[in-house]
């Protein structure tokens, strides 16, 4: 969440989401249920150049289930992790081009 493209720049946002939609095996939602927590709209100021994005995950994106005990899926993790390593890059690529 990004509490309606507040609280970082839309490049950002859609970055970020155009990984998550695009990651086969997934499911994203954009400013759905989560907008963006306390945190995300405390500091997420664009225009002072500070972004901010919530990203939710499903538990068993990376656990084995989602009822207790609950255990770690380092084959999931592995799976999870490429997107996640995608949309951090994309972010850095883009922070170097934004205005602040």
């Amino acid at each position: 969440g990004t509490d309606m493209g507040r609280t970082c720049a839309r490049e950002i946002e859609r970055a970020a989401y155009e990984v998550c939609a695009n990651a086969e095996g997934y499911t994203s939602v954009l400013n759905g249920r989560f907008k963006g927590g306390w945190t995300t709209r405390h500091y997420g100021r664009p225009e002072t150049g500070v972004h901010a994005i919530q990203m939710e995950l499903a538990q068993i994106s990376h656990l084995a289930t989602e009822a207790p005990p609950f255990a770690y899926d380092e084959d999931k993790a592995v799976r999870l992790r490429v997107h996640l390593k995608d949309i951090l890059h994309r972010i850095a690529a883009l922070a170097a081009t934004l205005p602040h």
